[in-house]
This record gives C-alpha cells, structure tokens and sequence, in this order.
C-alpha cells in the first residue's frame, strides 16, 4: 500500500506540474481536475490529456483541489495562453459559476464532467455520472450484504459537491424502505481516506454495535476499513464505496469491501474531449443536451477481474 500511495503521489506530481512544451496544430486544451492524489481525479486528467493529445492538441493539466481561488487563478492562466477549451471538473457547484463566466467572456468554451453546475447554460456540456442510478445500485448490493435489520453508519462528502448530496438521498431512498435499518450516525469526511479513518474512529466510539457503513466515495470507505481493522472489527462490519478506484477495487477482491460502485470516468472524460473538439470545429458537441448522464457500474467479487485499467472494464 506504501509503494502504491507513492506511486500515486509521485504521478500526481507529474500530472500538475506538466507543461506542454510543443504547441499542436490544434493549439491548446486545458484540463483542470480536483485532486490527483486521488486515483479517480488522476485517471480523469491522463484519459482527458491523452484524448486531446490524440486529437491533435496539446493538452496542460493542472489541479483546483476543491479551492475556487486556485480554479479562478486557473482559468485565469487558461485565458492568457489562448486555450481553445477548457475541460474543468469544478470545485463548487455554485462557486465555480464566476470563472466558467470569465471563460466564456474570453470566448473559450467550457466543457464541465464529473461535478455538475448549478446553472445550465454556460457550459456547452456537462457530462456527469448517473450518481442518482449509482447510489440506488449500491445501496441494494449494501443490503444484500448487511441484511435488513441493523443500526449502521454513513460517511458523505463535501456540502459543496452535489455528487454528495445525490447519492446520500440515492442511499436513503433505498435504505428508508427498511424500517429496522436504522442510520445511528453521519460524519462528513470530505471524499479524503484520513478524514475517513478518522471519522469513522469517533463513529465507533459513539456506535459500537453497528452492522455496516455506507459510503459516497472508496477513499472514505478504505478509511473506515482501516479504523475497523484497527479496532478489531472488520469481520463484523460490512463497508460499501462508490466509485470503483483500483484500490477499492482490490478491497473487493480481497473481502474487505463489500462491493463499490464504478463511475466510468475514464468515459466521460474521454467523451468531453471529443465533444469539446466537435464543438470547435463545427459548432455543436454532437450531444442531445447539454447534461449527459453515464450510468454507473456495481463491481463485486464476481467481476472485480474484469478490470482492464483504472476504471474501464472490459467489454
């Protein structure tokens, strides 16, 4: 596990320091993701850079980690090297509207994945996964698992993030069909695995006869597994993620998370790139709207070696 948080650590850096030193005939794509460290935000960013790269731009990569004054700074850097479009997973769903405005006014088109915004008509695509469908398949895998009678524990993300909100209501309509499933406490722990860890330490402290945890994303939950291993609790306690890392995905194979639930980032991501080059050269994405849904994908024993690179199973 040390070798591989290195591993990512050290292509994270890569990833935000990269500069593109030759200029393609198709001129400049920016892509600015979230956070590399996390393996869904760097498969995002490497399909995305990779995508455009083939297409015939060149393509700079860089990181907002959740913070809207870094992502306005961005843009800002975005505008003065004349990017011909912008791919951007933005940090807040309200907060991001100010600089996809300033993109705009500069006559860059913007092409939003991953973390919607909360005002259509700005960005000429926003493709996001189905976190609504995601959240409901999981949460029936997760009662499979726990059982319909047991007091349990959630982890969310980010307030900021819609993500976070669409799949905490996601689980609830399914668990809420369960009257002796009882939800006994709630931490947000920011989509991170130490605040998971941490979170999940007090969770159980205050809740020591829980039978399961739910969570929004697999670095929460790989932080909960860890707390409970720590606590010598694992075997007790089943924990569901969301969005089918390699880790995540190794977890299950190993039967220390119950399932997760893959997001196809590596699609949308790709897809976005091409819509941002249909775009600027005919002036339409090719898509029926502007918000595009991709459903999401249960991964369980059964077909966790499927997987033929991070977050792409194969066919």
């Amino acid at each position: 596990m040390f070798t591989k948080r290195l591993f990512i650590a050290a292509a994270a850096m890569a990833i935000t320091t990269f500069a593109a030193t030759t200029w393609a005939d198709n001129g400049l794509m920016t892509i600015i993701v979230n956070d590399p460290s996390n393996p869904y935000w760097l498969t995002e960013g490497q399909v995305a850079q990779k995508a455009a790269e083939k297409l015939g731009y060149s393509a700079k990569v860089s990181a907002h980690k959740g913070d809207t004054n870094t992502e306005s700074q961005l843009i800002d850097t975005a505008i003065t090297n004349k990017s011909k479009a912008i791919i951007l997973d933005p940090a807040n769903a309200d907060g991001s509207v100010g600089s996809v405005k300033k993109a705009i006014a500069a006559n860059i088109p913007v092409f939003i994945i991953n973390a919607e915004l909360n005002q259509s008509g700005l960005a000429k695509a926003q493709l996001v996964s189905n976190n609504a469908q995601g959240a409901a398949v999981g949460a029936m895998e997760w009662v499979k698992e726990v059982g319909d009678t047991a007091n349990y524990v959630e982890l969310v993300g980010p307030p900021s993030d819609n993500n976070a909100a669409t799949r905490a209501n996601g689980f609830d309509t399914v668990l809420s069909q369960y009257p002796t499933l009882k939800k006994v406490g709630q931490e947000v722990a920011n989509w991170d695995r130490t605040q998971g860890f941490n979170k999940m330490q007090s969770l159980l402290q205050a809740n020591p006869n829980i039978k399961g945890v739910i969570s929004g994303n697999d670095e929460m939950a790989l932080g909960a597994i860890a707390a409970l291993k720590e606590a010598g609790k694992l075997n007790q306690i089943k924990v569901g993620g969301f969005d089918g890392s390699p880790d995540a995905v190794d977890a299950v194979k190993a039967g220390t998370l119950a399932y997760t639930v893959m997001q196809p980032v590596a699609q949308f991501a790709q897809k976005a790139v091409e819509q941002a080059d249909s775009f600027l050269k005919t002036g339409k994405t090719g898509a029926a709207s502007e918000k595009q849904l991709f459903d999401c994908i249960l991964i369980t024993k059964e077909n966790a070696g499927n997987f033929v690179s991070p977050f792409v199973l194969k066919q």
